[in-house]
């Protein structure tokens, strides 16, 4: 059978975006997702051109997977010891610990640089180069090709927490790991548009997709043998999450009749967050009931995020 199949052709970047800041920024910044699925984490962009002291950081967001800051530095040319430098600064001046650069090309002294970073942070930080490419089959839409040049080394990160349980340090780390290691293999096999990320942690949480700044849904395992499925509104500050806390608690009829029964509400006094939660029983050392909390946590995730994203204009799961 004659088959026509088209030829994959690959664009200078300026031809799709003419200038950096002008352009790649501004659509980078309203498709985080393109850059979410390259890393494998997720995500959220925040802010453009954010101020760090006489200088301006091209994008500002968080990794929920990590909960922790995250930097961009864009280049649409080869990298150079300007933009690293600038990288670095950046980092320090906002203390982020997931640090990404993206550039059209990267020279090998420049990776060098990143790979030796990244050995020196071990699980402190992670530093992460991504080349910027567009591609098109004839004359159809361009699309952005990103491919991933330098990461953390998964190797060191896993030694050093054989290390920390040989000693005794890791507690129930090993325990979490291996729940979320099940937990996120059941998320791609039958929901795979809930996160990016593929890579569990031995944290007692993880943070499910979410693209709205301040908001993330999380699931954990809590004190007292407890599991939860909770939305998390962190805006940076206490009292802009108290505030986003209030408009949701206004609407609470509607949303705990959306969800199916009633929900904890809690202000956090002592920190600057808040939270809205369902807690059941859940005892991470009960490894044969994974199964069954797994299935709890997708149907309350499910129904919390049914519930309260509307009223962030977005679309329900189904």
């Amino acid at each position: 059978m004659d088959m026509l199949l088209g030829r994959l052709e690959s664009l200078d970047p300026r031809k799709v975006w003419e200038h950096e800041a002008h352009h790649f920024t501004p659509w980078l910044l309203e498709n985080a997702e393109v850059l979410a699925g390259v890393l494998g984490i997720d995500l959220e962009l925040s802010v453009a051109e954010h101020a760090v002291g006489d200088f301006n950081l091209d994008l500002l967001g968080r990794d929920n997977t990590h909960d922790c800051v995250l930097v961009v530095e864009n280049q649409l040319t080869a990298t150079d010891h300007d933009h690293l430098g600038k990288l670095l600064t950046y980092a320090a001046g906002t203390e982020a610990r997931t640090v990404v650069w993206l550039a059209t090309d990267f020279r090998a002294e420049h990776r060098q640089a990143l790979d030796y970073l990244n050995q020196l942070a071990g699980e402190n930080a992670r530093f992460f180069a991504v080349r910027i490419g567009v591609v098109r089959i004839g004359e159809s839409t361009p699309a952005p090709l990103f491919e991933l040049i330098a990461q953390p080394n998964d190797w060191a990160a896993q030694t050093a927490t054989k290390a920390k349980v040989a000693a005794g340090q890791a507690g129930k780390g090993p325990l979490y790991l291996d729940f979320w290691t099940q937990f996120l293999r059941r998320i791609h096999d039958e929901h795979p548009g809930w996160t990016n990320s593929h890579k569990p942690g031995p944290a007692n949480w993880t943070s499910l997709l979410w693209f709205t700044p301040g908001v993330s849904f999380n699931v954990s395992f809590r004190n007292q043998q407890r599991i939860s499925a909770e939305v998390y509104l962190d805006t940076g500050d206490q009292e802009g999450s108290l505030d986003l806390f209030k408009k949701l608690e206004a609407v609470r009829p509607t949303i705990e009749e959306v969800f199916g029964g009633p929900l904890s509400w809690e202000e956090l006094e002592s920190k600057r967050a808040c939270r809205i939660a369902v807690y059941q029983h859940g005892d991470v050392t009960n490894s044969e009931e994974f199964g069954q909390y797994i299935d709890w946590l997708f149907d309350s995730y499910k129904r919390l995020r049914n519930a309260v994203g509307p009223e962030f204009g977005k679309a329900t799961l189904s």
